[in-house]
């Protein structure tokens, strides 16, 4: 035997001696006018559970417990875990307040039961139960539904039959259990085992944030990741309502006594003590095995634990790793074989007996039947597995997932009878029923064969396939050759417009996120009934953009024409727009100098193939921070086309009596006399420039004794050769000042008041692009006083008339 192991015994030798030969008051209360100090204790009426002071190993701090009186070393509840004593002066008593509390030798409070009773604080008395619950109520009106308080609500790391584990809806109070940090620490540790109630319960142990296990869902009978819930020993219930939720359990047999327990390895065991013995036998472990470990077999794995190895990938899947995998490393899950394609003849194959995956995105509605759960399921091709949430009487309610399926589990035997249904290809389908059909040959066969007969079976299938026609769309007399997406399939990608799924507003309507039934994320800009716009900036964003093709731009996919419907379907830029980054204090700081530079850059070049390189020449008119895209890698792309104008043969600028954009974007001319043409644009990429360079947005700003926009501010630090000052501090660490210099430069060129002074966007482009090249000096900008310039927030009513497309899309989300 170790020293270690020696240490270990010895000190449970005289806890237990220190526990037994400690005095008690022969009494299970303590009121108001008592006290309790270390040495004395309470005892429940039928001797079954202590209260009192006790000593941890390793250390001279004692705790304020609950212990059972037949086995004094096993504690199942600490009052004062965060707050130890430091000697054996603690006094336990319920103060004036109506608080039971406990004292330490210069009569501070260092736990208290801080009950919010509003019932008058008299005649108040403790009482330890022999459920092993310290209580505290009214001497004259003693029920448990009178309690102001409870230890039972206050749970450590040990469940006690008639303790509940689980949620108070209303009261929005927790039930859970909390490790201990080390046996020589009772202080809460990482480990926590607590109920999630997020479409179907489960309980899941954690450490920290980071899942270890969970129970599985409860299917109405039983949790799907439990093969068993009551046993001869244990009567387990479970409540489900709109009030509480909880699991609780209580014991068959009097004679025997069981808890459960969370230890500060994260180990979870139930343990019983039969009458006459003193030595705990442990009735089960959680996890129960490998295959209990939280996703131990990865994405689209399925643990199973006679299996060699015990995880394989789903029918269907293949490894993501295979080198990884045959080194019996599974972290990394499973792929399919063939992707989704949402054709017809696509169907579920039937997986039986499992723990259900995990609810990471999931679609959950109780009322439907299992056949209207299959046909919701195919009709969203993003829908890749589903079952009943209710499996009593045959099955009902409609639990669906998407994305990958996490922490599946095969059981055998009995109550094991939890099946899911995985969607498949057409191919895969045949391919897994050949093998039945293979099997089921076999069988018929070798009798046959030992018999001296050959029998030859041919299973022939017949697959049938639809080509996929581009549709083109007629909208007035153009003829566009665009994808037609149907109504449905974009209700669907939308999970029907819900709200959750908007990433934007803007002058034309809600812009929201999708995923069609490929799996293709997409972009859908859905047309206001109250919008300002119409089917004039419609057609003209669809008969402009669809002819578009540059990195720098962002693609439209298609559009949906259905009645009163008008939608634009584009593609989904994950980092949302530019606006959502550099003129936010936290994530601007994720914009380093090299990603706004290729940004001035990606929006140079795409400025610049509109007005020279596409097949007409295109003025955008509303080019403004919040209208540039980014994608995963942080390219630029432009958008939001619905005010764009296109020149052809010799054109190069217009006029109009109705000016709409946004202020502080829009060129002096244009805002005042409707002139626009591609110096509008440069002046507009002149302030982005700015702002990308300086991370405000160009309104007023409060500067000496002036009031000076962006540009007027820009302008005076270039006069008085501090430009650099104008640079976003969280760049400094970051940036090239040739680079910074250079683009406040061309920045302030390009938003110089006359349109003739502007450079061209393939002047812009040059000028960014090469370092040894001089640049000219600028001149005076255009709207920089505060008598000539307005922010849009600040303008006059006037001025809001023109400005009626002011702001086009405002990114809440990452589209």
């Amino acid at each position: 035997m170790s020293m270690e192991s020696i240490s270990n015994s010895m000190f449970s030798c005289l806890l237990i001696s220190f526990l037994l030969m400690q005095s008690c008051y022969g009494t299970d209360t303590i009121s108001q006018n008592q006290t309790m100090a270390d040495g004395e204790t309470l005892v429940s009426t039928g001797e079954t559970f202590v209260l009192g002071f006790f000593p941890v190993q390793d250390s001279t701090n004692r705790y304020l417990g609950i212990w059972y009186r037949r086995s004094p070393q096993t504690i199942v509840w600490v009052a004062n875990r965060v707050a130890p004593l430091t000697d054996s002066n603690g006094v336990l008593t319920i103060n004036s307040d109506g608080n039971l509390v406990l004292l330490n030798g210069t009569k501070s409070i260092i736990w208290s039961s801080n009950s919010s009773s509003t019932d008058a604080q008299t005649n108040l008395v403790a009482q330890l139960l022999d459920s092993g619950n310290l209580v505290l109520g009214r001497n004259d009106d003693f029920s448990a539904e009178r309690y102001i308080w409870q230890s039972f609500d206050f749970m450590t790391d040990t469940l006690l039959p008639g303790m509940k584990k689980g949620i108070r809806l209303q009261a929005g109070q927790t039930w859970y259990l909390t490790s201990w940090k080390n046996q020589s620490d009772p202080s809460p540790g990482e480990f926590t085992y607590k109920l999630d109630n997020i479409g179907l319960p489960q309980f899941v142990l954690r450490q920290g944030s980071v899942k270890k296990f969970r129970s599985g869902l409860w299917n109405v009978q039983r949790f799907s990741g439990f093969s068993v819930m009551n046993s001869t020993v244990i009567a387990c219930t479970f409540v489900y309502d709109d009030k509480e939720v909880y699991y609780s359990y209580e014991l068959r047999y009097s004679s025997i006594l069981s808890r459960l327990t969370l230890n500060s390895s994260g180990i979870i065991q139930r343990y019983v003590l039969n009458e006459g013995s003193s030595d705990w036998l442990i009735m089960y472990t959680l996890p129960y095995d490998m295959c209990g470990e939280y996703g131990k077999c990865g994405p689209n794995g399925i643990c199973r634990i006679n299996g060699n190895p015990i995880c394989q990938c789903l029918d269907g899947f293949v490894p993501k790793s295979k080198v990884d995998w045959d080194a019996l490393n599974w972290a990394g899950g499973c792929i399919r074989r063939t992707p989704l394609d949402c054709k017809q003849g696509e169907g579920f194959i039937w997986l039986r007996n499992v723990k259900l995956p995990d609810l990471l995105d999931f679609r959950l509605n109780r009322s439907m039947t299992s056949q209207e759960c299959k046909r919701e399921c195919l009709k969203d091709c993003s829908c890749i597995a589903f079952t009943n949430s209710n499996i009593t009487d045959g099955g009902s309610g409609c639990l669906m997932w998407f994305g990958d399926l996490i922490d599946i589990q095969e059981y055998h035997g009995e109550n094991s009878e939890q099946d899911i249904y995985l969607r498949m290809p057409k191919s895969e389908l045949d391919a897994i029923q050949n093998q039945k059909h293979k099997r089921a040959l076999l069988i018929l066969v070798i009798p046959l064969v030992s018999g001296g007969m050959l029998v030859l079976c041919f299973f022939i299938w017949c697959m049938l396939q639809r080509r996929k026609k581009k549709r083109g769309v007629k909208i007035g007399s153009d003829d566009i050759e665009l994808p037609l997406y149907q109504l449905e399939a974009v209700t669907t990608a939308t999970k029907s417009f819900s709200v959750s799924n908007i990433i934007g507003e803007g002058g034309f309507g809600p812009v929201y996120k999708g995923r069609l039934e490929n799996g293709v994320e997409i972009a859908v800009k859905r047309h206001s009934q109250t919008s300002g716009q119409g089917l004039g900036e419609f057609k003209n964003e669809v008969i402009l953009i669809s002819s578009l093709q540059h990195r720098n731009l962002v693609r439209l996919l298609g559009c949906c024409l259905d009645g009163n419907e008008r939608m634009l379907i584009y593609e989904y830029m994950p980092n949302g727009s530019l606006d959502y980054f550099i003129f936010d204090q936290s994530r601007k700081k994720l914009l380093a100098w090299k990603n706004r530079f290729e940004i001035a850059l990606g929006i140079s070049r795409g400025l610049l193939y509109l007005h020279q390189d596409s097949r007409l020449r295109i003025i955008h008119r509303d080019l403004k921070a919040s209208n540039v895209l980014l994608d995963s890698e942080l390219n630029p792309k432009i958008s939001d086309f619905g005010i764009a104008k296109s020149f052809g043969g010799d054109q190069t600028e217009g006029k109009t009596r109705t000016v709409i954009g946004t202020y502080g974007y829009m060129s002096p001319e244009y805002a005042f006399s409707g002139k626009y043409s591609v110096k509008s644009d440069v002046f507009s990429l002149g302030v982005l420039l700015l702002e990308l360079v300086s991370g405000r947005r160009n309104r007023i700003l409060d500067h000496s004794d002036q009031h000076l926009s962006l540009l007027g501010h820009a302008w005076q630090l270039w006069n008085e050769d501090k430009a650099l000052q104008l640079m976003d501090k969280c760049l400094k660490e970051s940036s090239v000042e040739s680079q910074v210099l250079r683009c406040i430069q061309v920045g302030l060129l390009c938003v110089q008041k006359l349109a003739e002074d502007r450079p061209t966007m393939a002047a812009v482009v040059f000028m960014l692009s090469n370092e040894i090249v001089s640049l000219p000096q600028p001149k005076h900008p255009g709207f920089f006083l505060k008598d000539s310039y307005t922010t849009a927030s600040e303008a006059s009513a006037e001025e809001r008339f023109q400005t009626k497309n002011a702001v086009t899309i405002t990114v809440l989300e990452g589209r």
